[in-house]
């Protein structure tokens, strides 16, 4: 089985605050060397629990993070901006991780929460219900019948997991004190829970269903910036709300939050 493990910089063991995140950032170095850590735990936990193949997806901003000379060399990594394809080579896949999560915008106590922007997007819906990354994410997933089988980051993501995806494991590496604060495990306990709870959340696989949301599907976003809604109003998929929000419909999860 081919396991795709999309990982993002917020929720990775060891990072506390935006210095970690930010490639201006005075510890940028230290949270791309955690990140690196934190995925070849993750890409050793698939193996052991059964995989054959495994897709890793540098999936924070630009996408250009990880330290490929340390990567575990058994998996293949995906680099740079893929398009409207958020997460490329998912179909080749039977089993989704989102590893080093984030809490979605506005979730009080979580380390750096936001939903995909925190400069543009103050609040994003899936048919009319709060969301954040983990939520679209497993949607997408869901539109190639891929389930979502581990969730990690801090105590709020997985929380927030546990209420979008039935029967998602959770690994917490931390425990959010505020934006820019974090209590961390030690660094080898927080790896060892990574690669033993993704070993088990792959052998599990077959018994967690993918999230699957009602079609049509709406997305809806606030921005943060006045005038920030795209003027596209003449298309029937795409609806101006107020100055700040709009909202796109289409069959899929993918193709509404492209748009």
């Amino acid at each position: 089985m081919t396991v795709f493990v999309f990982v993002d910089m917020e929720g990775i063991s060891g990072i506390s605050g935006s210095d970690f995140v930010k490639t201006d950032g005075r510890l940028y170095a230290t949270g791309r060397r955690y990140y690196t850590e934190d995925l070849n735990a993750c890409i050793r936990g698939c193996f052991r629990g059964g995989a054959t193949a495994v897709i890793a997806r540098d999936g924070h901003g630009g996408g250009n993070h990880v330290l490929w000379e340390d990567l575990d060399g058994r998996a293949t990594l995906v680099q740079g901006p893929t398009g409207t394809v958020r997460l490329a080579g998912i179909e080749e896949c039977q089993a989704l991780i989102l590893l080093g999560y984030h809490a979605m915008a506005g979730t009080r106590g979580a380390l750096l929460e936001h939903t995909y922007s925190s400069a543009s997007i103050q609040n994003m819906w899936l048919n009319g219900r709060p969301v954040g990354e983990v939520g679209i994410d497993a949607a997408i997933a869901g539109d190639y019948g891929v389930p979502t089988v581990l969730v990690t980051g801090d105590n709020y993501v997985c929380r927030e997991a546990r209420e979008w995806i039935p029967g998602v494991m959770t690994c917490e590496v931390k425990q959010g004190l505020g934006c820019q604060a974090a209590r961390l495990l030690p660094r080898e306990t927080a790896r060892r829970m990574i690669e033993d709870t993704t070993a088990e959340a792959v052998r599990r696989h077959a018994g967690i269903e993918p999230l699957r949301v009602a079609r049509p599907v709406t997305i809806r976003r606030e921005m943060i910036e006045r005038g920030a809604v795209p003027s596209r109003a003449e298309s029937a998929a795409f609806h101006i709300v107020d100055g700040r929000t709009y909202e796109t419909t289409a069959e899929t999860v993918e193709r509404a939050f492209f748009g």
